[in-house]
């Protein structure tokens, strides 16, 4: 079970007056927009995304019973500064193991052969890297690349995530996707009505759930693994994991 700590959607779960400056006058936390214009006009206070952080880590410890195996924030927020470090120092304050945690980043070449969403892909790649090498400095494991991310059209390409997995290097790749069931209540919260967000969660199960996909993973030489796996065997004793 995994965390994925969130700066810009909903209520926040510490008290509104611990995190003022994280929120609109609707008392929600702020869109991703106004959170990054805030952000680098200095309008909110890095102790209270830690004081955030904290108590979504405390919900998520009420909720599951234990520390989450694997991270990832939502709209990839902890590539922005300070939030990558002030993530990276909550977790460090809450256990003696450090969880799986993403790195958001592809080789420039899978940049220019995967199509979608190429110039989105190209600035978390290029915040992404500087992240991920404090993640490894800091002894977090972590995926080589990460793989999957894109527009809602190209969703609907039957041979989407086996082109991927054919075309990605290195020896941990996380296939990033949110498969799911059509949910309206998104809209207007982690989406609009028009932009294919809600489809595109069905039509990532779907593609999940096709037999070429396990067929596909097998050709380009994966082993599917969990994050709690990964972190169960020592890194050289998995030879090529996705």
């Amino acid at each position: 079970m995994g965390w994925h700590p969130c700066l810009t959607l909903d209520r926040p779960c510490a008290p509104a007056r611990r995190v003022p400056s994280l929120l609109g006058s609707d008392g929600r936390l702020l869109p991703l927009r106004r959170f990054l214009a805030h952000l680098y006009l200095h309008q909110i206070c890095p102790k209270q995304i830690e004081t955030e952080l904290h108590a979504q880590y405390d919900r998520f410890l009420e909720l599951v019973g234990h520390p989450p195996a694997l991270v990832n924030s939502h709209q990839h927020i902890s590539l922005f500064p300070p939030v990558g470090s002030i993530l990276r120092r909550v977790l460090q304050a809450r256990g003696t193991s450090l969880p799986y945690l993403r790195r958001v980043q592809e080789p420039w070449s899978l940049l220019a052969r995967i199509r979608g969403a190429r110039k989105k892909r190209t600035l978390l790649t290029f915040l992404g890297r500087t992240e991920a090498r404090h993640q490894a400095d800091a002894g977090f494991p972590g995926n080589d690349w990460l793989a999957g991310i894109t527009d809602p059209p190209y969703v609907r390409d039957p041979n989407f995530f086996a082109r991927w997995l054919t075309l990605a290097p290195g020896r941990i790749v996380e296939l990033a996707c949110h498969p799911g069931r059509r949910d309206t209540t998104l809209i207007g919260r982690d989406c609009t009505e028009h932009d294919g967000m809600v489809q595109r969660r069905v039509e990532e199960l779907r593609l999940l759930q096709q037999p070429n996909f396990l067929d596909a993973c097998r050709q380009a030489g994966f082993t599917l693994v969990s994050a709690s796996e990964l972190l169960a065997h020592q890194a050289g004793r998995i030879a090529h994991a996705a």
